[in-house]
């Protein structure tokens, strides 16, 4: 048995496994965020506070899931789906909160029809993509179902009550605004890659386990801790300009 093996047969980080080592800098950058976010809550404006606070969940919940896939990959070497779907039940749901909060800040009478919508979109969309891949239905069909689970969130930052509350700009400053475009960017753009590893690395089966779960946790990183960091940056700068989110 060669080092490498025997470090990996006793639970321990490998160097010639770029993976396991991903899984366990991003379970550490996401406690480092957590701490951040927490402590800066407390260095904004009193609007901002609770979208900082939620937003510092995510990273913590995302960051113990992390732990124990890592974990799961270095004793087996295979994809911890279970836990990616666990860590994306919880993780999501508050991301689409971020929305309602920043929005609900400077337009109070916003309806909550849209948290629910947002809500319900996400569900829809994890669901079906876990039923697909646990094989609880034909994973094509569970594709095209979460396909449309995502489609629903879309059309609802973009065209849908949230999304015409930021382009009338009524109430909504310009630090809302780049907080929600810059969240609306990842939720399309970054996003993408969670669907297309679906389909070449499960349906295809095109990708290899260790190319697709170093994808998939270099697309966490950024699209858990950037849609939060973005937030943080607004809420910075609407803080230092005094501006307490007024228009």
């Amino acid at each position: 048995m060669g080092l490498d093996a025997e470090i990996a047969a006793h639970g321990f980080l490998s160097p010639g496994d770029p993976v396991a080592i991903s899984f366990w800098i991003i379970s550490i950058s996401m406690v480092a965020a957590t701490v951040f976010f927490l402590m800066e809550s407390m260095n904004v404006s009193a609007h901002w506070k609770t979208s900082m606070n939620v937003g510092s969940l995510v990273t913590l919940v995302a960051a113990v899931h992390y732990f124990y896939m890592r974990e799961f990959w270095v004793q087996l070497h295979s994809s911890p789906i279970l836990y990616r779907y666990i860590d994306w039940s919880i993780t999501v749901p508050l991301q689409m909160i971020e929305f309602y909060l920043i929005l609900s800040a400077v337009q109070p009478n916003i309806g909550r029809g849209m948290l629910l919508r947002l809500f319900f979109g996400t569900v829809f969309m994890l669901a079906f993509g876990y039923a697909g891949e646990a094989k609880f239905l034909n994973p094509a069909m569970g594709w095209v179902l979460g396909m449309c689970g995502w489609g629903f969130i879309l059309f609802e930052i973009f065209a849908g009550e949230a999304g015409s509350v930021v382009s009338s700009g009524d109430k909504v400053n310009k630090y809302v605004k780049e907080s929600f475009n810059t969240m609306r960017f990842i939720v399309t753009v970054g996003w993408s890659i969670y669907p297309l590893g679906y389909v070449f690395g499960y349906l295809m089966g095109a990708v290899e386990d260790s190319t697709l779960n170093l994808v998939y946790n270099l697309a966490d990183l950024v699209n858990k801790i950037a849609f939060c960091l973005a937030i943080w940056a607004s809420a910075k700068s609407s803080t230092l300009a005094g501006d307490a989110l007024l228009p």
